[in-house]
């Protein structure tokens, strides 16, 4: 039965294109395998890429996002490549982490969302920018996200 759950996907075991742009891009989900225990799911990305949308240049994050869910999980191939579809999109850095918490709790539903994207400096400031959905569920291990602030060459 567990081979059900994986029926509607449509991206995973399958050659796919990279979407051109973060709307085109497909999230898929998975149901959650331990509904009613709160437990994190966390997504590294340490090679965030999109652009400004003023000159064009790239801009490069380290993001972590971690999810305590409901009744459904985020299939991780689906969100590798949405994220990846940020690499010729033009926004500004707090666009860019607001829009990836907005898509996937519109996709999950989940108990609690967090999001911390740690920019690398534009212009000799490094810009970060946090947002999580609420106060975590009760018994869930919330690890923290343990990456230091932009030093230079410190």
């Amino acid at each position: 039965m567990t081979q059900d759950i994986y029926a509607g996907l449509t991206q995973l075991g399958h050659r796919v294109e990279a979407p051109a742009t973060p709307d085109a891009a497909l999230l898929e989900r998975v149901g959650n395998p331990a509904i009613g225990k709160n437990y994190v799911v966390r997504f590294t990305c340490p090679e965030f890429t999109s652009l400004c949308p003023l000159t064009g240049q790239p801009d490069f994050a380290h993001i972590l996002i971690d999810i305590v869910p409901r009744d459904w999980i985020v299939e991780s191939k689906s969100l590798k490549l949405f994220l990846g579809a940020y690499r010729n999109h033009g926004a500004f850095h707090e666009a860019c982490t607001m829009e990836i918490a907005d898509r996937l709790v519109a996709l999950l539903d989940p108990l609690w969302l967090r999001i911390g994207a740690y920019w690398y400096p534009r212009g000799g400031i490094p810009i970060d920018v946090f947002w999580q959905s609420g106060t975590p569920p009760e018994g869930a291990w919330i690890p923290p996200q343990d990456v230091p602030g932009y030093r230079g060459r410190g």
